[in-house]
């Protein structure tokens, strides 16, 4: 008998994870299925698997774009009447993209093998909690096609806001590399060429032109080991950012930053109200949604916050004000979802909840961009203005000397 990680919440939504004991994952899943639980995971309890999860977390990312034109051609296959099966047989076979095609694939085999669809997706390690808790949604109420179109809907809204987000950041990111461009060329290449021409000159140079020429010798001198330098502490931040703890860390500077925090937060909390919206409308319950809209979040901090908030709800109270007690959630989304409690429609009130923060969102980025390129052109006219007179004053004091 080998030892199962199980996690699945009863019938009133609660969830549950123990380690049980049964020969085979099918075994162990008839039986729980049996008595009416809804399986959220079933995971080998060895210490070979749990090695693997700590090194290795997720397999992989995926393309989100790829991702979704594979999920809008299932979903189109499978309304057609093909079985799934024959339906992961045409699509592994004719994706572009390798990767996905391998994970397809494996998936393939799975079901196969005689898998549930939504076990397959998991055993993957590679596909969102999100996704594997709708497909599993599909099959326990039979409308699999429906709850991928509203998977597929979810996904198209958040990639547009993402691609939103990133083309109004791509102009000032452009800004920003040409103004260090410049300045590195000015201060390496041009200052300490002037340099040679005034220390041939042996007369006494200004103050402001020999700060400049001291920096420009130095950065010079430096420049390579001060770009090796800045490449290993990037990495090294990387590294521990990804971290638990540097994570954290991380998201409660950025949470406490003046401007960033806000619009972060209200970010976070669009994408948490869309995906439990998402999986409320596609039939999980409260319990298990909120499990999963929590690991959707790529912030350590709410992931706490929201762990705490559920807490509350399975004692027993309200999501909104289990919300409210954590202070981090704006006042407003916990008055929206408040009413949507008290109107029995929470999902839609998540979902315009996350229609509000999304706009928002794009607002208060592109109103804050906007003034990114009038303070680079400010800047970058002090600098160039400086650098020059700097540069000059010796020739003007020379040609002052010869009157």
């Amino acid at each position: 008998m080998a030892e199962w990680s199980l996690k699945y919440a009863d019938s009133r939504g609660e969830m549950h994870q123990q380690v049980a004991e049964a020969g085979s994952e099918r075994e162990l899943r008839d039986r729980l299925t049996q008595q009416g639980f809804l399986i959220y995971s079933i995971k080998p309890r060895s210490e070979a698997s749990s090695m693997a999860a700590k090194l290795g977390g997720r397999a992989g990312k995926l393309n989100v774009e790829k991702f979704l034109i594979f999920n809008q051609q299932f979903v189109t296959l499978i309304r057609a009447g093909l079985p799934i099966l024959k339906s992961l047989d045409l699509l592994a076979e004719r994706l572009t993209d390798p990767k996905l095609s391998k994970y397809i694939k494996g998936v393939r085999e799975e079901v196969r093998n005689g898998a549930l669809l939504s076990d397959a997706f998991a055993r993957q390690r590679v596909f969102p909690p999100v996704y594997v808790t709708s497909v599993l949604a599909g099959e326990r109420s039979g409308s699999l096609p429906e709850v991928l179109e509203r998977y597929v809907t979810y996904q198209k809204l958040a990639l547009s806001v993402r691609k939103k987000l990133i083309v109004s950041m791509l102009y000032p990111a452009v800004m920003i590399f040409l103004a260090f461009g410049l300045i590195v060329f000015l201060v390496t290449y041009v200052v300490p060429n002037f340099a040679q021409l005034y220390s041939s000159m042996g007369s006494r140079l200004p103050a402001p032109t020999q700060i400049l020429i001291a920096v420009g010798t130095t950065a010079r001198s430096y420049v390579v080991l001060g770009f090796v330098g800045l490449v290993i502490a990037g990495l090294l931040f990387r590294y521990w950012s990804r971290t638990p703890s540097g994570s954290e860390a991380v998201d409660r500077v950025l949470l406490k930053s003046p401007v960033a925090g806000e619009v972060w937060l209200k970010y976070q909390v669009a994408q948490f109200s869309r995906v439990l919206g998402t999986l409320l409308v596609g039939g999980i319950p409260l319990m298990a949604a909120l499990d999963t809209a929590a690991d959707s979040l790529g912030t350590q901090v709410l992931k706490k916050v929201l762990q705490q908030a559920t807490k509350l709800v399975r004692e027993g109270q309200a999501l909104s004000q289990a919300l409210r007690v954590t202070k981090i959630f704006p006042g407003l989304s916990i008055d929206m979802i408040e009413v949507g409690e008290s109107t029995g429609a929470l999902p839609a009130m998540l979902s315009s909840v996350a229609e509000f923060y999304e706009d928002d969102v794009a607002t208060r980025v592109t109103a804050a961009l906007s003034l990114i390129e009038p303070a680079i052109l400010i800047f970058m006219g002090i600098f160039v203005g400086f650098v020059l007179v700097s540069l000059y004053l010796p020739i003007f004091s020379l040609a002052d000397s010869m009157r």
